[in-house]
């Protein structure tokens, strides 16, 4: 199967919703290249950001899955990359 290398941002607005993240993040683990979080204290949000390489329809099932948890906003930046 084809797959491909893209960037996924997230940024969560509420702590609780990290749980939420870490759940769908475990789930996808054998596609995660690596994973980058920074808490911005200033102002109360977590910016995150997962590596991943995998068939197009796993990513955007993945983000559209993080995008609909309640504060977290995600967008997706795919190479054009394929293999």
């Amino acid at each position: 199967m084809e797959t491909r290398v893209a960037i996924i941002a997230i940024i969560a607005e509420s702590r609780e919703s990290a749980d939420q993240i870490n759940t769908l993040l475990h789930e996808y683990g054998s596609y995660i290249i690596g994973r980058m979080g920074l808490p911005y204290r200033k102002r109360g949000i977590n910016i995150i950001s997962i590596v991943v390489d995998a068939p197009q329809d796993k990513i955007n099932t993945m983000a559209g899955k993080i995008g609909r948890i309640k504060g977290v906003t995600a967008k997706t930046v795919y190479s054009n990359v394929m293999n």
